[in-house]
């Protein structure tokens, strides 16, 4: 006869656990903090119960509080009869009350990015539903992580002894610290968003070294790596356009620019009628097509082949100076664009020039885009430098990312950057 065995145990430790899950979710969407505080502290088999999850739905405690402001839809008239109310308006007090419940849960460490079912953050949800106070903590919340993970990033703990063996431990963690959250990709655990900052963002499983050895797709419209991510593509054309025209006002200029692509920009640049104009461009073969079509022989322009980090120091010490510079590179990290323009830029722009940069950081959601935006600012402003956006209205793409492995911009409007030395 079989060995029966008795699992009743196993099965109900799974049960309290779900039960558990479900008393969280609960006391946050009644926006209950003395019980949310009770529950949090206590569950010894929770160890990171500010952000378990509904197995249905995805929702996190912080998605539970803020969807609960979601009005109905539904409205009850003065003859009993139920009608549609295209804009509900949101209740003062249940978001009030969000408010506390979400600064509680922020500070017991939930996840700002983390997403749902419907691949939706909490501030994707409070952005939705028209909670704009709501959405502001969780933009803030997301800025706060982003700068810490970026200082962590730059920091190196070394020993007493200072060995090299801890210095290279230090640098070997800094290398494979999380860059900024990519909230596109797989539910997030503790800030792990990545897109890249700048040019159109890659994919956060390409790295530049990969994409630079990848054979690329070059044609009129776009430019594809080996596996389909969009590099660049030409509804960029608009932005380029005033980039260059707010970038070069007057001809006779000098401008540098890091990363060619489809030239578009640099097509717009020439238009500026600048004295001098250095182009650096990284891919050997975005290199070769540059020459095909003649740029090594327009009047001013100098090519230089290689990565930014290794030609700009040569540029510093020749004594190079531009009246602006523009950078929009692929499958960069945040770390490598906060070094362009604290390490580069201040040693090759002149006085009054003026610089940019393409604003593709997290523009495949409209949280990390705006998160990305103040986290610049910041960095910005440390660096020395003032910024002023330009709105500016992006046309529907729909049909532009057949082909292509992922849409890399869903945002409406595109927020032109103009970078000047701070008076």
């Amino acid at each position: 006869m079989p060995e029966v065995i008795d699992d009743t145990a196993v099965h109900l430790t799974e049960v309290d656990i779900d039960l558990d899950v479900q008393e969280i979710l609960l006391a946050a969407s009644q926006h209950d903090q003395s019980k949310l505080r009770q529950l949090l502290r206590a569950q010894s088999m929770l160890p990171d119960a500010a952000n378990v999850k509904d197995t249905e739905t995805g929702f996190s405690p912080l998605h539970a509080a803020i969807a609960a402001c979601e009005p109905d839809t539904e409205t009850v008239g003065s003859n009993g009869a139920t009608t549609s109310d295209s804009k509900p308006s949101l209740d003062a007090e249940t978001v009030k009350s969000a408010v506390e419940t979400v600064k509680f849960l922020l500070q017991e460490g939930a996840i700002w990015n983390d997403l749902d079912a419907n691949n939706e953050t909490p501030g994707c949800i409070a952005r939705r539903i028209g909670a704009l106070e709501l959405y502001e903590l969780i933009v803030d919340a997301g800025v706060r992580a982003e700068l810490l993970l970026n200082r962590l990033d730059a920091y190196e703990e070394l020993s007493d002894g200072d060995d090299e063996e801890v210095e290279a431990e230090a640098e070997a963690e800094a290398e494979t610290a999380p860059e900024l959250v990519d909230a596109s990709a797989e539910p997030a655990t503790e800030t792990t968003t990545t897109t890249t900052t700048t040019a159109t963002p890659a994919n956060p499983e390409v790295s530049n070294s990969q994409y630079l050895e990848s054979r690329l797709n070059i044609s009129n419209d776009r430019i594809l790596d080996a596996d389909q991510n969009g590099v660049m593509m030409a509804w960029e054309s608009d932005i380029m356009r005033k980039s260059a025209a707010a970038l070069l006002p007057t001809p006779g200029l000098k401008v540098l620019n890091i990363g060619h692509g489809m030239g578009i920009v640099d097509g717009f640049f020439q238009e500026q009628r600048p004295a001098v104009h250095h182009i650096v461009e990284a891919h050997e073969e975005v290199v070769a097509e540059m020459k095909r079509r003649g740029w090594d022989t327009k009047p001013g322009v100098v090519i230089h082949q290689g990565r930014w980090q290794d030609i700009l120091p040569d540029l510093v010490a020749s004594g190079e100076m531009f009246d602006a510079i523009y950078y929009d590179t692929f499958a960069e990290s945040y770390g490598d664009f906060r070094d362009f323009f604290s390490e580069q830029v201040i040693g090759l722009l002149e006085q009054e020039g003026r610089w940019g940069f393409f604003n593709g950081m997290g523009a495949d959601r409209q949280i990390s885009y705006d998160v990305y935006q103040k986290v610049a600012e910041m960095d910005l402003f440390e660096a020395g430098f003032d910024v002023q956006w330009e709105e500016i209205a992006v046309p529907k793409l729909d049909g532009e990312w057949e082909g292509v492995r992922r849409a890399y911009w869903v945002v409406d409007d595109y927020r032109l950057p103009l970078c000047k030395f701070m008076d």
